[in-house]
């Protein structure tokens, strides 16, 4: 397998068919592009089977990458029609998996110490929680609102236990139906670097991207659908293309 130092699907499956020379589709992969605008590119990915799964060392699944250019300058507009295209993405994969009133669990992971990987504990910062509230305050919540609850569970480092096995006592205690995790991802291009969004129903495996692997989050270790929902803050030097 190639040492790819990237954790997005749509990286590895270039790399991969350029040092291949293939000019055809890998087998066990599909792929599809869609040009939004002329700052915002949708790339769809969708591993097959074991031979896709091989090639790129990702498991089965959807992998969905949005590159928005010019994002760091971009105007009110420009980020308002960014944010829809990754909600749009984000709603498809989530109806493939779970119904609309299904409940769902929200995972910052990363050190909100160290800045490249403090993406997920600050965006559960952000994220409107009503598990509490239709619980204990059902007549303040909205009909049909979902049940939605938010945690940061810390880092091996600073917590001595394995991100994975503080979800599983989370998941079994609170029965959601599925979980979303937000996390810092690796990629080969400065030009990603907060402009790009991957999206996949794979689940994740904490820093794989940087060869600090930890124990993988996903429907086989938790029992329920994982969406992850990632944003590169860091690229590897040595493999910069930009």
């Amino acid at each position: 397998m190639f040492n790819f130092r990237t954790d997005l699907a749509a990286e590895r499956r270039e790399i991969y068919r350029t040092a291949n020379k293939l000019e055809n589709e890998i087998n066990g992969i599909e792929s599809e592009e869609q040009q939004i605008d002329e700052n915002i590119k949708v790339d769809r990915v969708k591993i097959t089977n074991e031979e896709g799964e091989k090639a790129i060392g990702k498991p089965k699944g959807v992998y969905v990458t949005i590159d928005i250019k010019n994002l760091k300058i971009a105007g009110e507009e420009e980020i308002q029609k960014s944010a829809d295209t990754v909600a749009d993405e984000l709603r498809k994969i989530i109806d493939s998996h779970v119904d609309k009133n299904g409940e769902i669990l929200v995972v910052g992971l990363g050190n909100i110490y160290v800045t490249p990987d403090a993406l997920g504990p600050k965006v559960i910062n952000d994220i409107e929680v009503t598990r509490h509230m239709i619980k204990y305050l059902p007549q303040y919540v909205k009909e049909g609102a979902r049940n939605v609850s938010a945690i940061s569970p810390g880092v091996l480092g600073t917590t001595g236990i394995e991100t994975v096995e503080i979800l599983k006592g989370i998941v079994e205690n609170t029965h959601p139906k599925l979980l979303i995790v937000i996390d810092a991802l690796a990629s080969r291009s400065i030009e990603r670097i907060s402009s790009t969004v991957q999206i996949s129903d794979t689940g994740i495996v904490p820093g794989a991207g940087v060869e600090n692997t930890r124990k993988e989050i996903s429907e086989n270790t938790l029992g329920i659908p994982v969406v992850a929902i990632g944003i590169p803050t860091v690229v590897d030097i040595f493999s910069c293309n930009a």
